[in-house]
């Protein structure tokens, strides 16, 4: 309540409109363009047409009871009567407040839970029930044409209206598509009043869906016929008949002689605009459907396979979606929901695999996850671009991941970037202005590339690196010149591109590029690919660190040197950044001078790109300093992913362990991000889960161990010279690749090619004979997602690789790789079938003895 008396109303994804009696009209306003200016919050100025449920008990015996379908139970009375001098029959809306960590009851399922603003601080929950709500005649029937007026007024004021009034019409004249494809069409009726829509199809893609989604975690295929799958293309129901949705389905499914129902969520290209005429009109009934995990898939090697290839309908190309799915038997299930506030700091892969983890998990419905993230979700852009080669690849998700997932589905986003955190408040502060709230925070931003200080050195008394090295690097802290970039994710490459088309291509302006990490090399090549003369750009390394390069081969970077000499870009060792221009901040950087071993040298500038310095985000730091979390280069962390306050959880390269540990060398940096994710997305929800689990107790000591993850680690990228790369390895602490190979226990390389002539393929087999890393660098692309299958496997099971190699008989990798006995280990569900033919094997000898 406002002081004025008003009552502001939460934003939901319908508006109530005027229900009043009979009346129950359109309920849906079209989407409010908020952008640049303040969120939009309604304030209703009228006399209150509400009251408040302050407490409700129920003995446990009859908790179950259908209190919201008996006459006999009291919402249908407390309508009607006087309490305390209030007079509850001219009121028309019954609200409760829960707070957000008691879980759903069987009285609040009958309510509507209004979506709150991610910005309310309000420390509950808001379900609202309509009078109306309590009304039984709620009738399903297949539509009519009579029925066009009432469905034309209740989908006025939705997106994509005339799309749902068409598919109607095609239902009520011809009963099918042009093409053939079945139609029907259901509507919802209250008193004789239209107060629900639904359209859907026949599932004519149905191998599609079986081979890209797992959809058979839900469902058994054979015990089910090609025309009981339906396709939802429209579901729009009142909100004041929302806790009918599931009847609903379920008579839609009755009447439509349908066993299960599939509904897509396409992506969107442009922001607020519908991606396709394949978008689908937003369903109300999504929260009451299971989100479903998409399958990997193969890279088949069509030519190579011949007839033995799979069908077109398997493998055609087809526009990624999210897939949600609901069934006769999940119709009558209810996930648990979930109203803790769980906010997530940054868009991270491992930040971005914890979200995932909870959306997918197929018990449990979280209502309030947020995002929080200087440039909102990733990969907005569907779009092909040549400004994602700039950054080496880790291979954790890629554009068909983000939109078989469709975050924006499940997840709250708030832009910008995180500036402070109140633990005693429990919220967030976002770029100084807006505060989130949150019960449990999730720390994953992880180490950026930041803006490294010019040393200062006066250049014209000639120092060397020697003199300078004990301020260096150190982060910069004035005004960043408008061409200086620092590259860290999608956006900052798109920008940085954008400004070189501008303002360099056409010109001869030198670019500098400076920093050791890999990161340089996929840049320039990037840039030699927007047809920028290889003697304009400058490749500068700085001191470093340890004597393992960014490569770590021989090999592979005498080829790359030998492409960064042929395209004529000039390469420089060992050298400190000592001044901008004459040592001023400027504002645009038209010179750059470096200290060396020997002499120091200067060189015009027209764009400089640095990649020398990669830590925590100062702004990110002085959240986490500030709120008295203990902070050692890194967020300190335990095994379970705690900070020193049990409500704040962090993980990635952004943490470190505790040094009680003692285990300062290993960090989430050693591992994979995607694995890291989906390890802290399963510690938290033992935190939610109300099933019960076995209990065991841990070993004696074990809480003084890190944890052991086993996902290997990846980065892949294009190269100076066109060269294709990829390196997978196991979690480790990086060494120099001939001290690993002077190992006595090293174990084999196999190696065919030579990375000069771009077909180099490496592979290392450990003692064990398991598959430990692979290394590919060639000049045509190549199947990384098949190659990632192979890590951690016996050479035995590809193909006696040992055997076949000490014979001669493989030559080349690639093509090995290629032949038809390999698509098995390939499959996505080629580990369970392994672990099937173990434990048959395993019961067969037991039989035996």
């Amino acid at each position: 309540l406002q002081k004025d008396g008003a009552i502001t109303i939460s934003h939901t994804e319908m508006s109530l409109g005027d229900v009043r009696g009979k009346d129950f009209k359109a309920l849906a306003t079209p989407l409010l363009e908020t952008e640049g200016k303040e969120t939009f919050h309604p304030v209703h100025r009228g006399a209150s047409n509400a009251f408040c449920i302050r407490q409700f008990c129920i003995d446990e015996k009859h908790e179950t009871r259908q209190v919201w379908r008996n006459s006999y139970c009291f919402p249908n009375n407390i309508f009607r009567t006087n309490l305390k001098g209030t007079a509850p029959a001219d009121r028309d809306f019954c609200v409760m407040l829960v707070p957000h960590h008691v879980p759903e009851f069987h009285l609040i399922q009958s309510f509507v839970r209004l979506v709150p603003f991610c910005t309310s601080r309000f420390d509950h929950e808001l379900y609202v029930f309509h009078r109306a709500g309590l009304l039984k005649s709620f009738n399903v029937r297949r539509a009519t044409t009579n029925d066009i007026p009432g469905v034309k007024l209740l989908v006025e004021n939705l997106s994509l209206n005339e799309s749902i009034l068409n598919d109607l019409k095609i239902f009520i004249v011809a009963r099918r598509d042009p093409d053939g494809t079945p139609v029907q069409a259901f509507i919802a009726e209250v008193l004789d009043q239209i107060v629900g829509v639904s359209v859907i199809r026949d599932e004519m893609d149905i191998d599609y869906i079986r081979s890209h989604y797992n959809i058979e975690d839900f469902i058994h295929f054979k015990h089910y016929e090609q025309e009981e799958h339906g396709h939802l293309y429209h579901f729009v129901l009142n909100p004041v008949f929302r806790h009918y949705t599931k009847h609903l389905l379920k008579e839609i499914l009755r009447l439509a002689h349908k066993s299960s129902l599939y509904y897509p969520v396409y992506p969107q290209d442009v922001e607020g605009k519908f991606q396709n005429p394949c978008a689908h009109s937003l369903t109300s009934a999504l929260h009451y459907m299971f989100p479903v995990r998409p399958r990997r898939q193969i890279v088949y090697p069509l030519e190579e396979l011949g007839i033995n290839a799979p069908s077109e309908q398997v493998s055609k190309d087809q526009l990624p979606y999210s897939l949600n799915h609901i069934n006769r038997k999940l119709v009558l299930e209810s996930k648990a929901s979930i109203n803790t506030r769980i906010v997530v700091v940054g868009a991270s892969d491992v930040g971005i695999s914890f979200l995932e983890t909870l959306i997918f998990c197929p018990h449990l419905k979280f209502n309030n996850l947020t995002l929080i993230s200087v440039h909102g979700l990733p990969r907005k852009d569907l779009r092909v671009s040549k400004h994602r080669r700039f950054l080496i690849n880790s291979h954790c998700f890629n554009d068909e991941d983000y939109a078989q997932m469709s975050l924006c589905s499940w997840v709250n986003v708030v832009v910008g970037k995180m500036t402070g955190i109140n633990r005693a408040a429990k919220y967030v502060v976002v770029s100084k202005e807006k505060k989130i709230p949150y019960d449990y925070l999730v720390l994953c931003t992880g180490q950026k590339y930041q803006v490294l200080s010019p040393t200062g050195a006066d250049i014209s008394k000639l120092p060397t690196n020697r003199e300078v090295i004990s301020k260096w690097p150190q982060r910069y802290t004035g005004e960043v010149p408008s061409n200086h970039f620092t590259l860290n994710d999608d956006q900052d490459c798109l920008k940085a591109m954008q400004w070189l088309e501008e303002n360099v291509i056409n010109s001869e302006g030198n670019i500098i590029v400076y920093g050791n990490t890999i990161d340089i090399y996929t840049t320039v090549e990037t840039l030699l690919s927007l047809g920028i003369n290889g003697s304009c750009i400058h490749l500068i390394q700085p001191p470093l660190s340890s004597n393992v390069t960014c490569l770590n081969n021989n090999e592979i970077e005498s080829a790359v040197q030998e492409a960064l000499s042929k395209a004529g870009v000039s390469v420089y060792y060992d050298s400190i950044l000592a001044q901008w221009n004459e040592g001023d901040d400027p504002d645009l950087i038209t010179c750059a001078a470096f200290t060396t071993n020997t002499k120091p040298f200067k060189l015009q500038c027209s764009a400089f790109f640095s990649f020398a310095y990669r830590t925590v985000d100062y702004e990110t730091f002085k959240a986490i300093n500030d709120a008295c979390l203990v902070f050692d280069g890194r967020l300190v962390i335990d095994t379970e992913f705690c900070t020193t306050d049990v409500s704040i959880r962090a993980a990635g390269p952004l943490t470190k362990y505790s040094r009680r540990y003692y285990v300062d060398e290993w960090t989430h940096s050693n591992f994979n991000s995607k694995e890291i994710g989906f390890e802290l997305a399963t510690s938290m929800l033992n935190l939610f889960d109300p099933t019960p689990k076995p209990f065991s107790k841990a070993p004696e000591g074990s809480d003084r161990l890190i944890p052991v993850y086993k996902g290997c680690k990846i980065k892949g990228g294009v190269l100076p010279g066109g060269y294709n790369y990829l390196h997978i390895s196991k979690p480790d602490i990086p060494i120099l690749l001939d001290s690993e190979l002077a190992l006595c226990d090293h174990g084999m390389e196999i190696i065919t090619g030579e990375a000069r002539h771009g077909n180099y393929f490496r592979m290392h087999i450990n003692k064990y004979n398991m598959v430990d890393s692979i290394t590919c660098f060639s000049k045509e692309p190549f199947p990384v997602s098949n190659y990632i299958c192979l890590y951690g496997q016996h050479e035995r099971l590809l193909n006696d690789l040992y055997y076949r190699w000490n014979e001669g008989q493989i030559t080349d990798l690639y093509s090995y790789f290629r032949e038809p006995w390999s698509m098995a280990i390939y499959h996505d569900r080629f580990i369970d079938l392994k672990k099937e033919l173990r434990q048959i094997l395993m019961s067969e000898q037991v039989r035996k003895m």
